[in-house]
């Protein structure tokens, strides 16, 4: 199983830099990249380890796709982004909990890029005033509440994020194969 892991890593790892490359050149992630992994994932590891670990992949897909999927459909993520959280969970499927881990890193690792490009642009301290306005919005009284911003709204391509976190879970596994026992 070992070689597995290395291998499901990998692939990974490999999904992660082509969607990240397609991400940034287009701004979009083409599902010849992303499909193709949810579809044969799952059937490889149920040829090669059985049902249970087929099961286990379409079941780390779903948890995988699921939060990027709420996100999308509040319009907070693009599509592309949520089909390669699935591809990456059911390629990782020998454990359900990695495409969780990769999701959730990636995105951090796009929050502290958002951040950090606010702070850039000088609109970093204005944006998170408003963000903090926005969440007691409810709470606060007619006259103190605030339009949001436009910052709130800006779009934050996740191809260059999710490669990063792919790249910090899949490093050690491929190092450790290369060294050897």
């Amino acid at each position: 199983m070992d070689a597995a892991v290395t291998t499901a890593m990998g692939l990974a790892l490999g999904v992660a830099t082509a969607a990240a490359f397609c991400d940034w050149r287009r701004g979009e992630i083409p599902n010849w990249l992303t499909l193709p992994p949810i579809v044969v994932a799952p059937l490889v590891y149920g040829l090669a380890f059985g049902l249970e670990h087929a099961l286990h992949s379409v079941a780390a897909t779903l948890l995988s796709a699921l939060g990027p999927y709420v996100l999308f459909r509040r319009g907070a993520m693009g599509g592309g982004d949520v089909k390669v959280f699935g591809a990456l969970g059911a390629i990782t499927g020998f454990d359900l909990l990695v495409g969780i881990e990769l999701q959730l890193s990636a995105l951090a690792l796009a929050m502290v890029a958002a951040l950090g490009a606010l702070a850039w642009k000088g609109a970093l301290l204005r944006t998170l005033v408003n963000a903090l306005a926005q969440a007691l919005h409810p709470l606060l009284p007619v006259r103190w509440r605030q339009e949001p911003c436009d910052a709130l709204s800006t779009p934050v391509r996740m191809g260059g994020a999710i490669f990063m976190a792919t790249g910090i879970f899949a490093t050690p596994h491929l190092l450790l194969a290369w060294s050897g026992p």
